[in-house]
Order: C-alpha cells, then sequence, then structure tokens
C-alpha cells in the first residue's frame, strides 16, 4: 500500500524526484482539449467503462469525522518523522490541505476525481483491519490505521453509481464469518488482507473456517504478498509470502495477489521450510502457470510501475499476455497523486512511454491521479505489447 513511500525515506540517486515533490493538487475539472487529446482517446478506445472497475482505492482518514476511522498515533506526530513524512505525502497525494477535516476533505476528493472519469467506470474502496493477535484480539500498538467496514459501506452508499467496496476482516477474529456474512449482505464485493500489516499467516489452520465461509459466498481475497517496506509489519515479514497463499487456494477461493507480488523475496516453501529464497514475483509466477489455478489465482497489477518495483516485473507481466484475462487493474489511489512514487521520467528511460504521452499524463496527473494511473497503463509498452482490455475491464471478477 505505502510502499512506494519507501523510496523517499533513503532516497538513491536513481530515485531523485525528477518530476517534482509537491502535487499541484488542480481542483478544476479537466479542461476539454486534455479530456479529448489524440492520445487519451487512442488509449482508451474500445473501452466498455461500464465493465471497468478500479480494484485498488484507498479510504484513509485520521478519525476527525468518524468513529470508523483511525490512523497510529506515531504516524500523527514528528516525534516519528519518517512515519509523519508518510502520512504527509498521503495527504498531499490526495489534496487534504486542511488537516482539521482530513476525513471529509479526502471523500470530498475523491467524489470529485469520479466526475472526470467516463460516466459507468467505478473504483472499488478499501476498508482496512486492525492488526490482531494470535487470539484474535486487536492490538493497537501494532495497528498502522483502521477504516471500519461500516464506514466503507457508508461512503459507497452515498455515491453508488461510482463506488464498490471491499470489507476487511481478520480471519481470527472470533466472530470473523459472522463479520464475512454481514459484509455479504452489505453488498461487499471481495476481502482486502495485508497480511504483514495486520498479523495473518495465510497457512494457519485458524484461517480455515474463514476460507470455507468465503468459498461458500464466492468472495475473492485481495490480498497484499511480497515485501511490504511502509506499513507496520511488526516482525511479520514472511507472511508475505505468495507460496503461503496456496491455503486459501486449495480451498477454493478465488486469490487476487495485490501489486504481482512485485517486490522482495521469500522461502521458497515449495522445497522445504529451510530452502533458499527466491524473488516473491518468481513464487507468483510459478503458481500462475500451474494448471491447477487457473481459474482460482489472479494478480493485482496496482503499484507495478512505483519507483521501487520498476524493474523486470511489469515488462514480464506485458509480454506474458496469456495471464492477462488474470489481471486486474487498480490505481493504488492515492499514491498515484504522490509525484516521487511514479517517476514518469525513468518510466520514459525505460523505452515504456514515448515523450508525447509522458507529456501528456503529466499534465493529466495534477488534475486527477486516478485518471492518471489508468492512462499509464494504458499507453504503456513493451516490444511492442501493451495490456490486453481485459485487464481493465474487471467487473466480472466481481460482479
Amino acid at each position: 500500500m505505502l510502499g512506494g513511500l519507501a523510496g523517499l525515506t533513503g532516497l538513491h540517486w536513481r530515485y531523485w524526484p525528477e518530476d517534482g515533490l509537491y502535487n499541484e493538487c488542480l481542483i478544476d475539472s479537466m479542461p476539454a482539449r486534455l479530456k479529448q487529446h489524440t492520445l487519451i482517446q487512442e488509449a482508451i478506445a474500445g473501452l466498455d467503462f461500464r465493465q471497468v472497475w478500479d480494484n485498488h482505492v484507498h479510504l484513509v482518514g485520521v478519525g476527525d469525522r468518524s468513529a470508523g476511522l483511525w490512523v497510529s498515533p506515531d504516524l500523527m506526530s514528528w516525534q516519528h518523522p519518517l512515519k509523519h513524512l508518510q502520512l504527509v505525502f498521503y495527504l498531499d497525494g490526495s489534496c487534504v490541505t486542511n488537516q482539521q477535516v482530513v476525513d471529509q476533505s479526502y471523500v470530498d476528493r475523491l467524489n470529485q476525481l469520479m466526475l472526470d472519469l467516463p460516466e459507468g467506470m467505478k473504483v472499488m474502496l478499501l476498508a482496512f483491519d486492525y492488526f490482531h493477535t494470535e487470539q484474535g484480539l486487536k492490538d493497537l500498538d501494532k495497528s498502522f490505521f483502521y477504516t471500519s467496514n461500516d464506514y466503507t459501506a457508508t461512503i459507497v452508499a452515498s455515491n453508488p453509481d461510482r463506488f464498490e467496496w471491499v470489507a476487511s476482516i481478520h480471519p481470527y477474529r472470533e466472530n470473523s464469518v459472522e463479520l464475512l456474512q454481514e459484509a455479504v449482505e452489505r453488498g461487499a464485493r471481495a476481502v482486502k488482507w495485508l497480511p504483514e500489516a495486520m498479523g495473518i499467516d495465510p497457512s494457519s489452520p485458524r484461517c480455515v473456517p474463514f476460507y470455507q465461509a468465503m468459498q461458500k459466498y464466492k468472495m475473492p481475497l485481495l490480498t497484499h504478498a511480497g515485501q511490504e517496506t511502509a506499513v507496520g509489519t511488526s516482525g511479520h515479514h514472511d507472511s508475505g509470502n505468495p507460496l503461503l497463499l496456496r491455503h486459501a487456494l486449495d480451498q477454493g477461493v478465488k486469490v487476487i495477489v495485490a501489486h504481482c507480488a512485485s517486490l522482495g523475496s521469500g522461502t521458497d516453501f515449495d522445497k522445504g521450510p529451510k530452502a533458499s529464497e527466491k524473488p516473491c514475483f518468481e513464487l507468483f509466477s510459478r503458481m500462475m502457470d500451474e494448471p491447477e489455478y487457473k481459474n482460482l489465482l489472479y494478480g493485482d497489477i496496482s503499484a507495478v510501475l512505483q519507483l521501487n518495483r520498476l524493474d523486470e516485473p511489469v515488462k514480464h507481466l506485458l509480454l506474458k499476455e496469456d495471464w492477462h484475462p488474470r489481471l486486474i487493474n487498480g490505481s493504488d489511489y492515492p499514491l498515484p497523486g504522490i509525484l516521487p512514487v511514479i517517476p514518469l521520467k525513468m518510466i520514459l528511460r525505460m523505452g515504456l512511454l514515448t515523450s508525447a504521452q509522458a507529456q501528456v499524463l503529466r499534465e493529466v496527473r495534477q488534475y486527477n491521479p486516478v485518471w492518471f494511473d489508468f492512462l499509464l497503463k494504458r499507453m504503456i509498452r513493451w516490444q511492442g505489447k501493451g495490456f490486453a482490455d481485459s485487464v481493465f475491464e474487471t467487473r466480472r471478477h466481481f460482479d
């Protein structure tokens, strides 16, 4: 989620923010000349926007207007400068300029961004549960932030033409199955986990009843895999290993791996608990190519163009056309609004974009980072290959 900010806390020369540090946050709608630009019209040609759902949009706040929102006090204070800096950039990316009314400002900005998107296009707002202990108890000291299911469902209900929602339920909760049933009844389309930040071992027997309930309700699991570099992990680094998700898949759960596990390395558990480590993307790729998971395992391409992931995975994803029906686009908003996180000049130098495309995208980002991220992924090419329309027409995975 916040992994793209990790590069800002230890800048390497090649990550220098050539596109600037701060979002201009232009509050007007995009001008007609930009909306109708030839390069943009070419990028969206042929899409049915009634089928286009961005599956990865964060809904956050600090709890100044709702009991359903919370962030760790560490993020609110310069006594913890790196954590507070993350919050500063996060608010900049979402254009929250008045920190006295963060919760409402965040939602207002989201609603404004929707006005620029093509009619019919929706975004999926993510709830986010607390860290829980092995005993299923909430642990605030190890939690990073919280967005309740109730708050998320309420915001979605305020703009149902543009929003869908994804619940977040810790499987160790004593009432996790009941909470899942409640979320289904309220229209949730999936369940979101970030195992490292929530204290979840996806291979734990404690997850089995929850997996069985997910399979019963045909609820997909959108779960982070790979290394998490910014959200507090409380020592649970191994839980991001994509191979641990075999346990959910073997229970018949549809699993969507956020970011395609495109960062970090993990033990190759297929070869034993003491086997050497392999890149998480390599482990994810192995599972994607296994026939038994063809209709169960999917990849979310959010964040694959962020600076700390920008390497071979995106090129592989572009070329792997047989995977495209199982890739799902998401923006990871508000991170695309944080200028250093997606470095257009670096993407241009990699040969994924033309200079004309980069110039148009740079202007779009100042108005609408959700649309910017979408267009960027529509425009990129490697060896003449781009992402298929099916990567963006994602409603079928959740409807």
